[in-house]
């Protein structure tokens, strides 16, 4: 079995930010509540491994963040790497908590030309997952002037009179889904200004996987929760990759049929640890190397 380990794979640059500033703030206040409002990067790994650092995490699923500071009452307040609506840190100010953001700089920078067309008085169509942090801070921008895509049925059901209108998306999408809305809309609204801000990890981590060749199967590490991972998953199964993995550790392996791969890819999402990616990896060359699942097991402890 030829293992092929794809490169980028693991941590952007935006995630390593985040966690960077959550470590720095619970040192810059000793005595301080820390609460990050929401999960900071979408692993619960990383959001356990926060708690070493007096770091807690509130978050309950259909919750938005400004339901969510409702359970924040004092001490420092951390904005994940999704990005935050000024909505949320007027309220966390007024509430007297201490604001540190966190956002990542992509983000920022769509947020940014967005709210540059806003000012234009464009309407804004933004594309992105329902439910995501990223595309809440966007909507929440300007609710009235902003209009959340999700799929090419929303698409098809818009009737928007306005004769300036702005496009653009989440930067976690899929290459290839964002693609295909794109073009629907510039072939409905012609006169559309359109912006693919897909960020370079997410376009690169998936041009990767697309440029794979004659591969049996493919394993996707990250958190099930994290939109960018299962985007990677996703690219893999429309490229036609016949057995596409979407793992969070190397538990997730014991039962491949790993005998009847000839070639395997390894990736992961750009809020995976690198050591769940070398754990997965070293797990994968133990049963390459002809050891059983319980002495490959064994091999990986040194990434433990």
């Amino acid at each position: 079995m030829e293992i092929i380990t794809v490169n980028p794979r693991g941590f952007c640059k935006g995630v390593v930010k985040a966690i960077q500033i959550a470590k720095e703030t619970a040192k810059k206040y000793p005595d301080q509540k820390i609460t990050i409002l929401g999960e900071l990067v979408h692993n619960r790994l990383v959001v356990e491994a926060m708690k070493d650092h007096r770091v807690e995490t509130v978050e309950s699923k259909g919750k938005s963040r400004m339901d969510l500071l409702d359970q924040v009452n004092e001490g420092v307040v951390i904005f994940s790497a999704h990005g935050i609506s000024s909505n949320v840190v007027q309220k966390a100010q007024a509430k007297g908590l201490i604001t540190v953001d966190a956002s990542c700089e992509d983000v920022i920078s769509t947020q940014n030309l967005i709210q540059t067309y806003l000012d234009e008085v464009y309407h804004i169509l933004y594309i992105g997952q329902e439910n995501h942090p990223e595309a809440e801070a966007i909507c929440d921008m300007d609710r009235q002037n902003i209009t959340f895509i999700k799929d090419l049925d929303a698409i098809n059901r818009l009737s928007i009179d306005h004769p300036k209108i702005f496009v653009t998306n989440q930067t976690t999408m899929s290459i290839l889904d964002i693609k295909v809305l794109l073009d629907a809309i510039q072939e409905k609204y012609p006169h559309a200004i359109i912006s693919d801000e897909i960020c370079s990890a997410t376009r690169m981590r998936q041009e990767a996987i697309l440029k794979l060749e004659n591969i049996d199967a493919l394993i996707v590490i990250g958190d099930p929760k994290s939109n960018n991972t299962r985007m990677l998953a996703k690219i893999g199964t429309n490229k036609g990759i016949p057995l596409v993995y979407q793992i969070e550790t190397y538990r997730d392996l014991i039962e491949l049929p790993f005998a009847t791969f000839n070639r395997l890819a390894i990736t992961a999402g750009a809020s995976t640890p690198s050591y769940l990616v070398n754990q997965v990896i070293a797990y994968c060359n133990a049963i390459r190397d002809c050891l059983d699942p319980l002495e490959a097991v064994k091999a990986i402890k040194m990434f433990v």
